[in-house]
């Protein structure tokens, strides 16, 4: 039994993971940017339940709460790639990161300003746990992995059946080229902000269920560990940002069980990124790309 509760641990980790990892290689593969802002996002969308559930503590509400959270995401993540982004279309990298991690330090700067540094407790309802023979698993932890599985594969369906999806692809591939095409490409980098930014809300929301506590700096580290597993699994590719969140997932659960190393996990998980590089620069399903001069 306690084999299977490290795994379902794990899974219920990596998902999580894959939620927020999903954004960033979205944004990465099609915008060519890396939004280290992702993951204040998911803070935005942790304070966003905070407020609503405060209102009231019926389960309707908090329901209510979730589209409001998704919502506000949403259109925050819009505006970030309308004012912050776009201007910097043509620029250098090292621009783009500077502004990123700029508008990631304004994001928890005005939390901190409006909700102040301390830790908050988020009234999520208790949903329980079922019992599986001696096994108890929460039902919170069967709602986040049947959510996020239902969430990854509707959108794996999306990017490649429907039109804005292979308007996706088409970006992702050759940018000048699509426009030739008549593929509005400033749409199509703002549709998938808006998705990866709906995707750091639910996050935020499986986060909260595992954890009920929320602070300025909410997002910051499931940020860098989801950025992990989808350079882990190859930064651009959606299936990778799944396997490497996984991966990364058990990872930390196994980790979490041993107790003379569970206070280095974070270490081992960024030490194995650095391995899986040096023999893999791409990632586990990255692709090489070759750059016409």
């Amino acid at each position: 039994m306690k084999i299977i509760e490290i795994i379902i641990s794990g899974l219920n980790i990596g998902v999580i993971y894959a939620m927020i990892a999903l954004g960033y290689t979205m944004v990465y593969g099609i915008a060519k940017l890396l939004n280290f802002a992702h993951g204040d996002i998911i803070m935005v969308g942790g304070y966003a339940i905070c407020v609503f559930c405060a209102m009231s503590g019926s389960r309707t509400f908090f329901f209510v709460s979730i589209v409001a959270a998704v919502i506000i995401c949403t259109v925050l993540g819009i505006v970030v790639e309308r004012v912050a982004y776009r201007p910097l279309r043509g620029a250098t990298p090292i621009a783009v990161l500077i502004t990123a991690i700029g508008i990631s330090y304004l994001l928890q700067s005005l939390a901190q300003i409006i909700f102040g540094s301390a830790q908050r407790y988020v009234t999520v309802p208790d949903l329980g746990k079922i019992m599986i023979g001696s096994l108890g698993i929460k039902w919170s932890t069967i709602i986040t992995l049947a959510a996020s599985v239902i969430v990854m594969v509707s959108l794996s369906l999306f990017v490649k059946y429907s039109r804005i999806g292979r308007a996706m692809i088409a970006v992702s591939e050759d940018r000048g080229a699509s426009q030739l095409m008549g593929i509005n490409v400033n749409i199509i980098i703002t549709i998938t902000f808006a998705i990866g930014s709906a995707l750091a809300a639910l996050a935020g929301l499986f986060y909260l269920l595992q954890s009920p506590y929320i602070t300025n700096t909410f997002g910051a580290m499931p940020g860098i560990k989801a950025f992990t597993a989808a350079v882990i699994g190859g930064i651009g590719s959606i299936p990778g940002a799944m396997i490497g969140s996984l991966v990364l997932g058990l990872i930390e659960s196994i980790c979490d069980t041993i107790v003379p190393i569970a206070p280095y996990k974070d270490a081992i998980e960024f030490s194995i990124l650095i391995i899986i590089l040096l023999v893999k620069p791409t990632g586990l399903l990255g692709k090489v790309r070759r750059e016409k001069v």
